[in-house]
């Protein structure tokens, strides 16, 4: 059935000039405050990353094993239709941590930002994170992980609200070597490189526990990004594959033996990242912080199904058409978890949310009034507390020449002179175009999208 016709208008909370850096004045408002609220609450975002719906226990594999995270469903609020803004990692993690679609800040931030052509260039800096949102509310902040939004300083974490960084600036890793695809060091403290031995997820975990017991007194948002399941695909058990001063961008994968099965591979990288939710979990109950920590899970994008002409049996993404790096829902529809024992009751909701939501709710959460964050997200508090229908929306993707415009239970794919149109209440495997029969739907939603384009790119951020 068709969805109820949304009339254009932008996704903004209170977003007029979103993409750049607010006056001294404005960002007063935004971000500091006379009184830390008495229960801001801790929050734990973790997100994996290339991470397919399909791939937990929780939303339907019989392969993997993941009580871990399986148990934060089973205690917490699951999506089923959840949203990352882009099929790919930059762009997501850009949406996410600044409320804003990542068109704001230029077409680059489309796809996934290259260790070659933009090694010196990043994430504006004059972007306001969540990170610094929340610092201003008192909060300590630390990212652990994968960045992906600068390789190097000054565009990497220290510079964007995080009082720690341990991780890597790019895109992939070695998860024993911490050698990226150029043949680089690529595993920073802070704004220095330090390497450390160990295997990446193992490291994360460690970092991250021992931030959580640093920080038990006083408010904190910890951000965990982790590389798994990005390739090189390498459980704790497979062998380092990447050495320095090599490019390795012709041989990335890692050592796959059976290439049309890389799924044992990709099995126990989800399971070991399972095991760091446990440990980060049982610290977060072992230092009593439980009643009073959000945590949240999720993906930057759908996971891969397939690579080149080879690599097959990767990921899942369920019942969803395509995979990473496509606008079909296997390439941004994905798991998303929230769990906040005693605030946040048990259960399971289709309520449509996206990533630029993330900001506007933790800032919500820290004390923050209705609409001081300024972003293109909604503030998604009223349904995870008390289960509140969201506001109707439309949401928008682009991918270069693909893009895609939701409406309700419609949805508009177009790359060049193609064009789809899925009603998703019917057909969720976005098997059966309806375009020649609901022209005036596709209409609409061409319109809305040509508007939202027109606004992002007078916002971008050169």
């Amino acid at each position: 059935m068709q969805g109820a016709p949304d009339p254009f208008q932008s996704n903004a909370v209170s977003c007029m000039m979103p993409a750049m850096r607010p006056t001294a004045s404005i960002l007063g408002v935004l971000i500091c405050s006379s009184a830390i609220a008495a229960q801001s609450p801790n929050i734990i975002l973790i997100m994996a990353d290339d991470l397919g719906y399909g791939d937990l226990g929780c939303y339907g594999n019989q392969s993997n094993k993941t009580p871990n995270i399986d148990a934060l469903a089973l205690t917490g609020l699951r999506f089923t239709d959840f949203h990352s803004s882009g099929p790919m990692c930059t762009p997501t993690r850009a949406a996410t941590l600044t409320g804003l679609y990542q068109q704001r800040f230029g077409p680059k931030f489309d796809s996934a930002i290259s260790g070659v052509r933009d090694r010196d260039t990043g994430l504006p800096l004059n972007a306001v994170t969540i990170a610094e949102a929340l610092k201003g509310k008192g909060y300590a902040t630390a990212c652990f992980g994968k960045w992906h939004l600068g390789y190097q300083p000054p565009f990497l974490p220290p510079n964007q609200g995080f009082d720690e960084f341990r991780g890597l600036g790019s895109g992939d890793g070695d998860f024993h070597t911490h050698i990226d695809r150029s043949g680089r060091e690529d595993w920073w403290r802070n704004n220095e490189l330090e390497s450390e031995a160990g295997y990446t997820t193992d490291l994360l975990t460690r970092y991250s526990v021992d931030f959580i017991r640093r920080h038990r007194g006083k408010p904190f948002f910890l951000y965990v990004p982790h590389l798994a399941i990005h390739f090189p695909w390498q459980g704790p058990d497979d062998p380092p594959h990447r050495t320095r001063g090599r490019s390795w961008h012709k041989d990335k994968w890692g050592i796959i033996p059976d290439r049309g099965n890389v799924a044992p591979h990709v099995r126990a990288m989800i399971e070991s990242m399972d095991k760091s939710v446990g440990m980060t979990m049982e610290a977060v109950r072992s230092e009593g912080l439980a009643a009073n920590t959000l945590v949240i899970f999720t993906s930057d994008n759908g996971g891969y199904l397939t690579y080149g002409k080879e690599l097959r049996n990767i990921s899942s993404n369920g019942p969803l058409r395509g995979q990473k790096g496509q606008l079909y829902e296997g390439g941004h529809r994905v798991p998303f978890i929230a769990n906040w024992p005693d605030r946040i009751a048990p259960g399971t909701t289709a309520a449509t949310a996206h990533s630029t939501d993330l900001f506007a709710t933790f800032v919500s959460l820290a004390g923050g009034r209705p609409g001081e964050a300024g972003c293109d997200g909604i503030d998604l508090t009223p349904t995870l507390l008390e289960r509140k229908p969201l506001p109707g929306r439309m949401l928008f993707w682009r991918k270069g020449d693909e893009r895609a415009v939701r409406s309700g239970s419609w949805k508009l794919r177009e790359t060049g002179s193609k064009t789809e149109l899925y009603d998703l209440s019917l057909d969720l495997g976005e098997t059966t175009d309806l375009s020649n029969q609901h022209q005036a739907v596709v209409a609409r939603l061409r319109t809305a999208w040509s508007k939202w384009e027109d606004e992002m790119n007078q916002g971008a951020v050169r």
